[in-house]
């Protein structure tokens, strides 16, 4: 249990370093000012760490494209704030989570507004 705590811990502090850098330390023009960590999975063995990025506008391949090659940047800036004995390789994979629940919540709305022009209907005939 101690080592689940742990990588809890040390896959925060990861996603603390690296929102903070999105947000004002890397500079390629591809990264778009619209992405997000959302998650981060750091294994057991502390040898990968899975950054999920949320990317809304922009290129989104583009945008992966350009965090993949600032990879080894992002991750001597990981092992300078995060004090481990071996960094974590950082994969970073896009999470649609919120893309997904933009567009749930748009059928929901559909189907809101269509249920209420039938109760109208409805109304309007009796």
């Amino acid at each position: 249990m101690a080592s689940y705590n742990r990588t809890k811990r040390i896959a925060e502090e990861i996603r603390k370093v690296i929102s903070t850098m999105l947000i004002s330390g890397i500079k390629d023009p591809r990264i778009t000012s619209m992405v997000s960590v959302t998650d981060v999975e750091v294994t057991n063995d502390l040898s990968y760490a899975y950054v999920y990025v949320s990317i809304l506008g922009g290129d989104e391949q583009a945008t992966l494209q350009g965090l993949r090659s600032a990879v080894s940047y992002i991750r001597k800036e990981v092992s300078r704030n995060v004090k481990l004995r071996h960094t974590p390789q950082i994969i970073f994979k896009v999470d649609d989570s919120i893309k997904n629940g933009m567009y749930m919540s748009d059928l929901i709305r559909k189907v809101n507004e269509k249920s209420s022009s039938n109760d109208d209907i409805n109304v309007d005939e009796e």
